[in-house]
């Protein structure tokens, strides 16, 4: 059974450990350690972005970190947008629902904070993922991270079998 839970303190190791796996995998040589305790955490705490956590039978499987772009955030890339910051699910769970689950989760969140618009800035392999969740590309260039924004204009849509 798959759960969808907020961060808290008391699942913040396993967090951590998600996230330096997911990191890993991107090949990103960041000190995660570093990364998590100096932006990530006391991003969260202030409210600036938002954490849920995929558990699958009680294990840690997966996290989505989002926000609304605001001018009080340091990453306002698009305000009054939301963001998908980050997305990641363990290498088994992948493609059986379980993104899909972590980003409606964050689309609802977003929506009932009244965003009706997302964007995605999304790594390298990831974007059949979001073109299938309804984003669209277009051609507008994030130079920070070197893709293109894919946007969806309409939270409510859902994703193609």
């Amino acid at each position: 059974m798959l759960k969808v839970t907020p961060l808290r303190d008391n699942i913040l190791e396993d967090f951590k450990e998600l996230f330096t796996g997911y990191y890993g995998e991107l090949g990103c040589d960041d000190d995660c350690a570093h990364l998590l305790d100096e932006y990530i955490v006391p991003d969260l705490l202030a409210g600036l972005i938002h954490i849920d956590v995929l558990f699958e039978n009680g294990d840690a499987a997966g996290f989505v970190i989002y926000q609304r772009d605001d001018i009080d955030n340091d990453w306002n890339f698009k305000e009054g947008w939301g963001d998908i910051r980050e997305i990641y699910v363990v290498p088994r769970l992948r493609r059986t629902g379980a993104g899909t689950l972590l980003l409606y989760t964050a689309e609802m969140k977003l929506r009932e904070s009244g965003t009706q618009k997302s964007y995605a800035l999304p790594a390298l392999g990831s974007e059949p993922f979001f073109e299938a969740c309804g984003y669209k590309k277009t051609d507008e260039y994030n130079a920070d991270l070197d893709c293109l924004v894919y946007v969806k204009e309409n939270l409510n849509n859902r994703c193609k079998k």
